[in-house]
């Protein structure tokens, strides 16, 4: 049969169009096949089969990012834990440890005469610096100790005493904003989540810049710091890409471009308060954390883009960490009325007015002390995990030998919140860390390290245990606080990087006047 010339294109057009959607088929039954054949390999014979799971975590990944993208990470690792135990294969090439041995082995210094390396930080997970000059956190080993030596000495005992006027002035501001608040109307609630994010704030505003963020003055949000909080979510959305080689060399191409640009616009908040601080000079009567760096011989061993990294750094672990701690202890107190009775007498039974309060006095009271150890077990600022990576030796964690190239992590929640752990261990008990106290002898107090643990610990931990002490001191020794019927159940909350806190309404009322 003929053929119609003018029909050719068509017919050949059709032929086309059919070998394309036979190819795309082929295409698609082959990666379909791929993944299927890998993930029999994974959850059968992969170096990693003999770990306890579920075997779809095994299988693919898809679980492990799902929870992280829907902030619900630490609840899924913890049902994990309790169902399989003390170790769990969350992702195919990733491990989750809940036995306090881990954090020496996996973050600390190791166990000797184990089979294996130490593991190190898993650097794809921890970004690059946008100006390539890493902070102290994306620091390799090298730099990481030449900067440590220089910071160390920045945030000692005595350092803090240097910068102890900082603290008492701003905590001393966050308690008079609410008494001027209650002032203007008694019945007035206050969220505390802003009021401790804002203390927290310009506290570290003056103590890396030398100058105010002015958040307590303004009640208000520095547009910089609004910037941060909105890009956390958004951050460990995106660092999912890391996972898959070839959605991270598309999204180098199509979208790193603008997130860059808005990294540096975000960095330049950090470079010109930098500027201005250098500018001064040291000062004479010391009081911030650059007269202190300055002062250091080794100091000079630090880039100027260096200090930048790093100055953006400090502002917000140095101020997220305290906060949020203290916006969880203090919900936590006012769900158990008889520990907030008790530590509140302490505060009012040992000083005869606010201004006695010094960071070393506030820390020689032991109940305190107590309540903020067991705010931090039951509501860490960290929530997930730090991920590390085992090297081409393996390692040796908790007794077990694990093979080279497998992510390790702790998961700081849930492993704060097992039984395995902890007695009671969702109920909020500050005597359970009294050493007489035998009915939590049990409890296993090592697994609580919530600034890490080893070498690349959190450098400012001292430092966030005496705002975490000094503002809450402050607060209950001036205030009658009262949970708010909207805040019950506040601590039902999603977590990216940090804790997406809800505002912590407060009902307030002065005990002591001013």
């Amino acid at each position: 049969m003929a053929t119609n010339p003018e029909n050719a294109p068509a017919f050949s057009q059709i032929i086309r169009n059919a070998s394309l959607l036979q190819w795309a088929i082929v295409l698609l039954t082959f990666l379909i096949a791929r993944w299927i054949a890998r993930g029999i390999y994974r959850v059968q014979f992969h170096p990693l089969s003999k770990f306890p799971g579920p075997k779809y975590t095994a299988f693919t990944r898809i679980p492990h990012l799902s929870a992280l993208f829907t902030g619900t990470f630490y609840r899924w690792v913890a049902k994990l834990h309790e169902e399989y135990g003390e170790v769990v294969r969350i992702s195919p090439d990733e491990l989750s440890f809940i036995n306090p041995q881990a954090w020496n082995d996996a973050y600390g210094h190791g166990t000797k005469g184990t089979k294996g390396s130490r593991p190190t930080k898993h650097w794809v997970r921890y970004g690059k610096a946008v100006n390539n000059a890493p902070s102290i956190l994306q620091a390799h080993d090298v730099d990481h100790r030449r900067m440590r030596s220089i910071f160390t000495s920045a945030f000692s005992d005595r350092a803090l005493k240097e910068m102890e006027p900082v603290f008492l002035k701003y905590v001393d501001q966050l308690v008079s904003v609410i008494r001027t608040g209650l002032s203007k109307d008694p019945e007035r609630k206050f969220d505390m989540v802003r009021l401790y994010n804002f203390t927290a704030f310009d506290v570290m505003g003056d103590l890396t810049y030398g100058e105010s963020l002015d958040m307590l003055n303004n009640s208000e949000y520095a547009p910089w710091v609004s910037q941060v909080f909105g890009g956390m979510k958004g951050a460990t959305r995106l660092g999912m890409v890391h996972f898959y080689p070839i959605l991270r060399h598309i999204f180098k191409i199509v979208a790193s471009p603008y997130i860059n640009k808005k990294r540096l616009e975000h960095l330049q908040h950090s470079v010109d308060r930098v500027d201005r601080r250098l500018k001064k000079g040291i000062s004479t009567e010391g009081g911030d954390l650059w007269d202190l760096v300055m002062k250091q011989p080794g100091g000079k061993g630090m880039s100027r883009a260096e200090m930048d990294s790093n100055s953006s750094l400090i502002m917000i672990a140095g101020t997220e960490t305290s906060a949020t701690a203290t916006s969880g202890l203090t919900y936590l107190l006012l769900k158990n009325p008889d520990k907030l009775k008790k530590v509140t007498e302490e505060l009012r039974s040992t000083f005869a007015r606010s201004a006695d309060m010094t960071m070393e006095a506030v820390a020689a009271l032991p109940y305190l002390n107590l309540c903020v150890k067991e705010g931090l077990r039951l509501y860490p600022p960290v929530a997930g995990a730090m991920p590390r990576l085992t090297q081409a030796d393996g390692a040796a964690i908790c007794g077990e030998f694990v093979p080279p190239g497998t992510t390790l992590t702790v998961p700081q929640h849930a492993t704060y919140t097992s039984e395995r752990n902890f007695k009671d261990p969702l109920e909020y008990i500050p005597e359970r860390w009294i050493p007489s106290n035998e009915r939590y002898a049990s409890d296993r107090k090592e697994a609580l390290q919530p600034f890490s643990k080893g070498s690349r610990d959190c450098l400012g931990k001292n430092m966030a245990w005496h705002e975490m002490r000094l503002i809450m001191a402050k607060v209950l020794y001036n205030f009658d606080l009262t949970l708010c019927p909207e805040s019950e159940a506040w601590s039902k909350q999603k977590a990216y990087l940090i804790w997406e806190k809800p505002p912590l309404m407060v009902q307030v009322k002065t005990y002591y006047p001013a």
